[in-house]
């Protein structure tokens, strides 16, 4: 690959990497507009205990700056705090919220906790111990709360928030000593959608550049696509071939960081699989109206799926090999691992509304068991971590490590299972009508791409064998 090819690729994943931070923030965001929010609008905590033996708790709030100094936020119009809590001992409460610098003069030499850390799972807070003698009095007196509330039973306050440095007190309503309630904390805002929306859209477009740097960076301009495979298919093979050729001397230890060493292809692949995505629909369509796969996405899409078995081969699925997987949807004869799919010529338009989904059951149930994932049975769901595959290959890995040689039985096996997937994978993608066997083909080698032998050699002076309605001559 080029020097500007690699650099487009670097840069189309980077791009993605953060294209897709900002679009999985940005459905958090309107996850929890939509969802979250009680009644009045407000994102409301679970109910916790504070206590203390002072006379009162208090807990500091920094929004922004002070005085004539601008702020970047405007928290004047961007959220409302609302306070609710309740005495546990029934007895009078006060809530207030008051600018710090009046709260800290009003209780100086006033016992009092100030609450430094929530944390939750479990529950738990921290206070710092503010020690004095001097009774505070009643605060509902005093003229520095914004807001406050003051009764029995559950007392609640409402905040519009303001720029500056604030103190939120819970105080005995006579300002006696021992204070124990059940508080929650709420937030209404109108940021959280348009945020969420804003930062979903701007990860889209960063996926869509980055993906678009990607398929340039790895299909230099004026280069033609690929065609599949001619090899004439074999007999009773499926036309979708996966091939792995364990290479001899494979590493001791380097499968311990090959995971971290495909972490470039995987996010350059997850672009290159959304986009896989949204052509296979398009290959949908267009099969249900002419009954023929648009070559040229029948090609990318096969690249994508050779890319992604090369990745696996190398450091997930099998460790057949040291050698770095190449960035490139194209063929690569010199590279121990291959897949590849026969360009159909026709394809049934029924077919295509069943296959993907009902058809391919029975072996959505096989695959998951192979490859890891969730299925179905007995009336509910089972989720299968990682599958046999990556149980098998942590076997050899280590056998590997130990011994030195990787064990060849377990790679046959894991070959088999890899290719059952694959073909799977490319009947449910629409490139193929034929329904796949239950069948393991172990091995490193496809049954679809071994040559039938050829046909033996007669005997000299042997006289030839007619074809049937031809002649000898």
């Amino acid at each position: 690959m080029a020097r500007k090819s690699t650099a487009l690729v670097v840069m189309g994943a980077l791009a993605g990497l953060v294209g897709m931070a900002l679009l999985a923030g940005g459905a958090v965001l309107v996850w929890a507009h939509t969802t979250q929010r009680d009644a009045a609008g407000f994102y409301t905590s679970s109910t916790q205990r504070f206590s203390t033996s002072t006379a009162a708790l208090q807990a500091d709030v920094d929004l922004g700056r002070q005085g004539r100094e601008r702020d970047w936020v405007p928290f004047a119009d961007l959220a409302t705090i609302r306070i609710r809590a309740a005495s546990t001992a029934e007895t009078p409460l006060f809530i207030g919220i008051g600018r710090r610098a009046d709260v800290d003069r009003y209780l100086a030499g006033t016992a009092h906790e100030q609450l430094v850390d929530v944390r939750f799972r479990p529950f738990r807070a921290s206070y710092q111990l503010q020690p004095g003698n001097r009774s505070a009095g009643a605060p509902g007196a005093e003229p520095i709360w914004v807001v406050s509330a003051s009764g029995t039973g559950r007392q609640q306050v409402t905040w519009p928030t303001q720029s500056g440095r604030w103190s939120l007190v819970v105080m005995n309503a006579g300002g006696g000593p021992g204070v124990t309630v059940d508080a929650s904390v709420g937030a209404r805002t109108g940021a959280l959608l348009p945020v969420g929306i804003g930062l979903g859209a701007f990860g889209l477009v960063l996926c869509a550049g980055g993906l678009l740097l990607v398929v340039v960076g790895v299909r230099p301009a004026g280069a033609p696509l690929p065609l599949a495979a001619a090899a004439p298919l074999v007999a009773g093979a499926y036309p979708a071939r996966l091939d792995g050729h364990l290479d001899a001397g494979v590493s001791r230890w380097r499968w311990l960081v090959k995971w971290l060493l495909v972490i470039p292809h995987l996010v350059v692949l997850a672009l290159l699989w959304m986009a896989t995505a949204v052509l296979t629909v398009v290959a949908g369509f267009a099969i249900l109206i002419t009954g023929r796969y648009p070559r040229s996405i029948f090609d990318f899409n096969v690249g994508v799926m050779r890319w992604t078995w090369r990745v696996a081969f190398y450091g997930i699925s099998a460790l057949g090999t040291d050698r770095y997987p190449p960035f490139s949807l194209d063929p690569d004869p010199g590279y121990p691992a291959d897949f590849s799919v026969d360009y159909p010529e026709r394809l049934s338009r029924g077919l295509v509304l069943v296959k993907w989904w009902l058809l391919a059951i029975p072996h959505y149930v096989v695959v998951a068991f192979f490859a890891g994932g969730a299925t179905a049975g007995f009336g509910r769901w089972y989720v299968v971590p990682g599958g046999l595959i990556t149980v098998l290959v942590a076997v050899a890995a280590v056998v590997l490590l130990f011994s030195g040689r990787y064990p060849e039985p377990i790679f046959g096996f894991v070959m088999g299972m890899n290719r059952w997937c694959y073909r799977v994978l490319a009947y449910v993608a629409l490139l193929r009508d034929e329904y796949p066997p239950f069948r393991l083909d172990a091995g490193g080698a496809d049954p679809g791409s071994i040559p039938d032998a050829p046909p033996p050699a007669p005997e000299a002076g042997g006289a030839l064998v007619p074809a049937q309605g031809g002649s000898a001559t």
